[in-house]
């Protein structure tokens, strides 16, 4: 593998340069330096941002992009050795690196490195461990996977030692990590159009608990089941939090307000320590804090910094965010990244804690090879909305397939007696909301993909 030397500064092309991840490290080399362009399907607010730092952006892939002064070519999980760009750089025999291995080898420069992995949660708990970072004055650092407001974006170049980021187990990226603190939220079943099955995603997350150095520590929730295999090979320090009576961080007599945020007591070691108030809502985010608050005691920061760290914290865009109230009528707008059957549950529940009245949702399915491997676990965890509303199904990086479709969602949830609705475009969806919810309803827009624009027109209309 290709070693870059961050004393030599290089030009580097980033084949995928608006992803939110590939956006990041491009920043980050332009901080330090180098040369970075790159290339995109379409404009984006990321992209937008990237060129005003003056970085030169083409928006199509073609192999005349590769010119003779590039020293390194970056790629995405999401290109395929059939892309131009990348078929180029191999022709031309120009070094390439994925995005996981420039992120594996830009945290080698930094002593205290924290990577988040997880199959939820990854980008709160990223997010609450950087905003502790920052308010202990330790100036770290930052990639984040979504757009943060107290960093104004999703990166942060810091001078200091420290750096976070997320860890991502899709195509075994976390794997190119060497992180000096793991934390690992939760295990469960996703991106199957990789993995063969959940012991094969648990093997994975073993490997890379056990690529933890002995001196580093790895932060795991005890509630996983059966979370002793993921760290019986480790040399590492092993520190647990979640409910239950053995984890070394522990939440107890948890309650919600009206506004579904959480109060606990903290215990560490089987010890009362303090009651924590936050003001992320709903149940994950009392189990990302305690991650958070073993990262900070992990860092020597005391704990008056961590509670009001916690308090003060604001969530990442797209996460359970609060988009408006609509003008035509009382109707409250949120919007969240959702999109595997855990995460749609753990929202809508979170939903029900704050309001009584009817909850709309408007799902659009994420892949199609996650919609169709988990389509009664979605079916299952939609049906805690009072009204679905489904989109067509949103590729990402996978192309067009006849074998699964949104309206095989719907047929779940129809048969379960539940009321479902698809329609086949956005202006549709808002056609049907504007002449059917009610003042006071709630209307929640969720999936990975562009359907916040729905929740955005509606916003809009006087």
């Amino acid at each position: 593998m290709y070693k870059i030397d961050f004393k030599k500064p290089l030009s580097v092309y980033f084949i995928g340069i608006g992803g939110i991840s590939m956006s990041g490290l491009a920043q980050i080399l332009h901080f330090e330096n180098f040369t970075v362009s790159g290339s995109d399907e379409k404009h984006s607010p990321t992209t937008e941002i990237l060129e005003t730092l003056g970085i030169n952006i083409n928006y199509s892939h073609q192999g005349q992009n590769i010119t003779s002064n590039i020293d390194l070519v970056v790629f995405s999980a999401a290109v395929k050795p059939t892309n131009p760009e990348y078929a180029t750089a191999i022709e031309k025999q120009i070094p390439i690196l994925s995005r996981a291995q420039l992120l594996g080898q830009i945290m080698d420069n930094y002593t205290y490195s924290f990577a988040v992995s997880g199959t939820h949660g990854k980008t709160t708990t990223t997010s609450m461990v950087s905003e502790l970072l920052i308010n202990a004055q330790l100036d770290p650092t930052i990639t984040v996977g979504g757009m943060l407001d107290s960093i104004n974006g999703n990166i942060r170049v810091g001078k200091s030692e420290y750096f976070v980021t997320e860890a991502c187990e899709y195509c075994n990226s976390f794997l190119s990590f060497n992180a000096k603190v793991a934390i690992i939220l939760n295990i469960e079943e996703d991106h199957l159009d990789f993995f063969k099955d959940i012991d094969d995603i648990r093997a994975s997350f073993k490997k890379f608990a056990c690529q933890v150095p002995d001196n580093g520590a790895i932060i795991i929730n005890s509630d996983i089941d059966n979370y002793e295999y993921i760290v019986e090979d480790s040399k590492s320090k092993i520190i647990t939090f979640g409910t239950r009576k053995e984890s070394t961080f522990r939440a107890d007599n948890i309650s919600f307000n009206d506004k579904a945020q959480a109060s606990y007591d903290l215990f560490i070691n089987n010890e009362f320590v303090d009651k924590i108030d936050l003001s992320a809502n709903g149940l994950h985010n009392v189990y990302n804090s305690l991650a958070m608050i073993a990262a900070g005691y992990y860092s020597n920061i005391p704990l008056a910094i961590i509670k009001q760290s916690i308090l003060s914290f604001k969530n990442a865009h797209r996460r359970f965010e609060y988009k408006g109230t609509l003008q035509i009528k009382d109707v409250s707008v949120i919007d969240d990244y959702a999109h595997h059957p855990t995460e749609v549950k753990t929202t809508l529940e979170t939903a029900k804690l704050c309001t009584s009245k009817h909850i709309w949702c408007i799902f659009q399915p994420h892949t199609y090879t996650r919609t169709r491997l988990l389509l009664d676990d979605f079916a299952t965890a939609l049906s805690v909305a009072d009204t679905v509303i489904l989109c067509d199904i949103y590729a990402a990086r996978e192309k067009f397939t006849d074998v699964i479709h949104s309206k095989d969602l719907q047929n779940k949830l129809v048969q379960s007696g539940h009321n479902t609705l698809y329609f086949d475009s956005f202006s549709k969806i808002e056609e049907y909301i504007i002449n059917n919810i009610l003042d006071g309803d709630l209307l929640i827009t969720m999936g990975a993909g562009d359907v916040y624009k729905i929740g955005e027109d509606l916003l809009s209309l006087h």
